[in-house]
């Protein structure tokens, strides 16, 4: 059936009101995006930003009185006038196809592939790893686990000990596994995440050589790759705990880093590893070194 829509356009402060006022007039969804492509990098922990414009999306049923809602709005907020706003006709659609045709096949290097389930490998002959987008993140289409993507593509892991240090979906040690990794640590503090690199390692078939621990109970025996795509912040603070789990002559990689963040973590991470030259990816840079 279609849906009428309200648009409304407010600071970041306004943000959790209107929302919160829009479920109780009979919304049957409430979205928040951002208005004006500000990018939150990196909130501080427990913490929830809205962008300074934010945008509320607001849905309705077909036969909801939008006048109405608008009036109320306007009564509620009294005596701050209500924000900018549209109404829109939203006709009926299959949602659900519609979302998944956004996701295709994503090619990352020379041979390797992440392929939605729903679609057919476009080389039966690469490193086809099939993974759906949910939530956990980590699906490929974000530079910096396309940069991490890339660089085991060219750097294929085969017979090596390889730790995927906040794993997320597992993207990055389900990879690492079908390039020829003899062992996988797929490590994060989120059991959702522990939960899908779990189903996506046994829906590509790795389960055997991919183990996923929480950070705490990560490997004793130190491993000749660790891969970590989380934030700058994150990343200097495990510095020191990154070179006592990687082994002397082995690689440590990680992304997530600003471009202006690089030489931080660089300075950082060169008091235990020969730092290679960045990689760049739009506002994103890989980072990687060989352990002394």
């Amino acid at each position: 059936m279609p849906w009428n829509q309200l648009l409304l356009e407010c600071n970041a402060a306004d943000g959790d009101a209107l929302s919160d006022l829009l479920a109780e007039a009979g919304a049957e969804a409430v979205t928040l995006l951002d208005a004006a492509d500000q990018p939150i990098f990196e909130p501080a922990l427990g913490t929830t930003p809205l962008w300074d414009r934010t945008r509320i999306n607001g849905l309705f049923s077909a036969d909801a009185d939008m006048d109405g809602v608008v009036a109320e709005l306007a009564r509620r907020l009294a005596p701050t006038p209500l924000p900018p706003y549209r109404i829109e006709r939203l006709e009926d659609q299959d949602w659900n196809r519609a979302w998944m045709d956004r996701f295709q096949p994503m090619r990352f290097g020379e041979r390797l592939w992440i392929v939605p389930s729903w679609h057919a490998p476009a080389d039966p002959q690469a490193v086809n790893i099939l993974l759906d987008p949910g939530m956990a993140f980590g699906t490929g289409t974000h530079a910096t686990t396309r940069l991490c993507l890339e660089w085991l593509d060219s750097h294929a892991p085969m017979g090596k000990r390889v730790i995927d240090y906040g794993c997320g979906s597992g993207i990055l040690a389900i990879a690492a596994a079908r390039l020829g990794a003899t062992t996988v640590w797929a490590t994060d503090n989120d059991p959702q995440a522990l939960l899908a690199t779990r189903e996506n390692a046994e829906r590509n078939a790795v389960s055997e050589v991919l183990v996923t621990t929480s950070p705490e109970q990560a490997p004793v025996e130190p491993a000749d790759v660790l891969i970590a795509n989380i934030l700058a912040g994150p990343l200097m603070i495990l510095a020191e705990r990154f070179a006592a789990l990687v082994r002397p002559g082995g690689d440590v990689v990680l992304s997530g880093i600003l471009h202006e963040q690089a030489e931080e973590v660089r300075t950082v991470y060169q008091q235990w590893f020969d730092m290679a030259p960045a990689t760049v990816l739009e506002d994103w840079v890989r980072l990687e070194g060989r352990r002394r």
